[in-house]
């Protein structure tokens, strides 16, 4: 049987399901309210975490600027207990651009608010349409799971081209996790928490490309881990 993962729910499910059920698993939408986030994941073998609107900056000690577009509460509060009941578990966990920030939040980081203001000569990172527009690459550190993941596609720089919808990115580092992809002007692509089973974020949407494969060993590695 495949393993069920629990997908925390956005309004952009269609391609996180699809890419989760080509890479061998069975998807489980996890609603804010419709269960408790430990009674949610007792019924999973693994986590994925999906894009969506801002992390309320008080979540993490801040005052949110003025370029914030505030998730509901209710969201945040849910994917935030998720995150913490599946590490204390240590349940696979993948997550995607709002979820990389959720990650690291729920483990104490805080966030840049706004890259286009408070990063010196950031890159355009919020490439919208079509959904599998390529922005720019990343670097990947090697030896990470997400360098091991992607090393077959991999060319000799350790680079990767990625499509990109954020305006937000990881900025003080939670303990324990590890940053495994940088973009070219600094901000942080990818994190991972090599203390655990399966644990990696990375802050583009690998879901667009399920018709392409250019990220499958992302879903594939994570499902894997999930069996």
């Amino acid at each position: 049987m495949p393993p069920v993962i629990g997908v925390a729910a956005c309004s952009a499910l269609p391609d996180y399901l699809e890419s989760i059920r080509r890479s061998g698993g069975e998807p489980l939408v996890l609603t804010p309210g419709a269960t408790a986030p430990d009674a949610a994941l007792a019924t999973v073998r693994g986590l994925l975490l999906t894009g969506g609107g801002d992390v309320d900056p008080q979540r993490y000690g801040q005052t949110p600027h003025a370029s914030v577009v505030r998730a509901k509460p209710e969201r945040d509060t849910f994917e935030i207990a998720l995150v913490q009941q599946a590490l204390a578990t240590d349940l696979p966990i993948l997550a995607v651009c709002r979820g990389a920030q959720v990650l690291n939040v729920a483990c104490g980081g805080t966030l840049v608010q706004d890259i286009p203001s408070a990063v010196e000569r950031a890159l355009n990172h919020q490439v919208s349409t079509p959904a599998y527009a390529i922005a720019h690459d990343v670097w990947l550190t090697g030896e990470s799971l997400l360098w091991k993941l992607m090393s077959e596609t991999l060319d000799e720089s350790d680079t990767c081209a990625v499509n990109s919808r954020h305006h937000q990115a990881i900025l003080d580092l939670a303990a324990g996790l590890q940053v495994c992809a940088t973009a070219p002007d600094g901000v942080i692509e990818g994190v991972e928490m090599p203390s655990k089973h399966f644990c990696l974020a990375v802050q583009w949407h690998p879901e667009n490309f399920w018709r392409t494969g250019e990220f499958r060993a992302l879903f594939e590695g994570f499902i894997e881990a999930c069996r």
